[in-house]
């Protein structure tokens, strides 16, 4: 099965990021290609909501089904929509793949119909003392987003 999030931002950010999954309980093998950010790493992550009525903000918060606090991807205790971070190199551009084993594209953790944003800032992935860190990991504001659409 395979998925895609066409994303944009206000600052001129645009790309999309494809899903693809085997077979389910299979991971998720997932490619981004993003460009107009700005150079650096960027939380990256799938929100419970599927509605652009207000832009990124109406997308809610991360895809938290289980109830965990924030974390980033390789951590046992994570939200299903924490991705950790992807990287811009210094013309703005993320051109990457990777896999995830707690994202679906089927059953109680599918990530179809939901948000996908991309944060301003890096991505603590839980691991600070800052207020946020365990709720967001301190991403900041939302620099792109898109839906997550059957392809």
């Amino acid at each position: 099965m395979e998925a895609i999030a066409y994303v944009t931002g206000p600052s001129g950010a645009v790309g999309n990021v494809t899903f693809i999954q085997n077979a389910c309980g299979e991971n998720v093998h997932v490619r981004v290609y993003i460009s107009g950010l700005t150079p650096g790493k960027h939380g990256f992550h799938v929100h419970e909501k599927g509605d652009l009525s207000n832009g990124c903000a109406s997308l809610g918060g991360h895809f938290n089904p289980d109830k965990m606090d924030h974390g980033g991807p390789r951590d046992e205790v994570r939200h299903v929509g924490d991705l950790g971070n992807i990287e811009a190199n210094a013309n703005g551009v993320v051109d990457t793949t990777f896999t995830d084993h707690l994202i679906s594209l089927t059953g109680p953790r599918t990530i179809l119909g939901r948000g996908l944003v991309i944060h301003d800032n890096v991505d603590d992935l839980g691991k600070t003392t800052h207020p946020d860190s365990k709720k967001t990991g301190n991403a900041g504001g939302r620099a792109a987003c898109g839906v997550i659409g059957v392809k």
